[in-house]
């Protein structure tokens, strides 16, 4: 296994998002230093899988996102109860005992996010870990068993809507990333994206 894999394990990116604040755009599509978020995060993303199937949620676009991986939709059930829906979907098809799910806008995100979040699930101290960095909260960027599968859908299935109260319930632990203080670049405005073209130059010339 190459260093910043994690084996045991299925990749989901959750791209099944309405962008609001993008003017409803489908963030995954729109571009960064001329390419794609979606296939920007997939690179950082496809080489930590290890053997693992590699899944995407999605809700528009669907034929443009198989192309690139497995695509799921969110199940009817859960249809607008945003990434926690898609979380859902993704758990329910994975064929491995560990789940890592990330946003598709995380073009920068770290080459060992995977193996880190796993780590502490793997020691059995818990089942689900969630990315922080700087002392905020990155929920989306999280590894969890399947067996939260029903925990999840029982939530949803009372009213429940929110990540960082999900995971709470679930016992989630905080992984630290302060070592990569430029991998959770929000983008999710014009400006945030326009930003990360910057950065993303920037770090091109250097």
């Amino acid at each position: 296994m190459a260093p910043g894999q994690a084996d045991g394990m299925c990749a989901l990116l959750l791209a099944g998002g309405q962008g609001m604040r993008m003017g409803r755009k489908d963030k995954g599509w729109l571009e960064l230093a001329g390419a794609p978020l979606v296939e920007l995060t997939l690179a950082r993303l496809r080489p930590q899988l290890g053997k693992g199937e590699l899944l995407i949620s999605a809700n528009r676009n669907l034929e443009r996102y198989a192309a690139l991986a497995r695509t799921l939709p969110d199940a009817p059930e859960f249809s607008g109860c945003g990434p926690l829906a898609g979380l859902e979907a993704g758990l329910a098809a994975c064929s491995a005992p560990w789940l890592v799910a990330v946003p598709c806008d995380l073009p920068f995100l770290p080459a060992d996010l995977a193996s880190r979040l796993l780590a502490p699930l793997l020691r059995g101290e818990a089942r689900l870990s969630a990315a922080s960095c700087a002392g905020r909260q990155h929920p989306v960027c999280m590894a969890l068993s399947v067996e939260l599968l029903e925990d999840l859908r029982a939530y949803l299935r009372a009213g429940g809507r929110r990540v960082r109260e999900w995971q709470a319930r679930a016992g989630a632990l905080q992984i630290a990333f302060d070592d990569a203080p430029e991998a959770f670049r929000n983008l999710n405005t014009p400006e945030e994206l326009a930003a990360a073209e910057r950065y993303a130059s920037q770090r091109a010339k250097s």
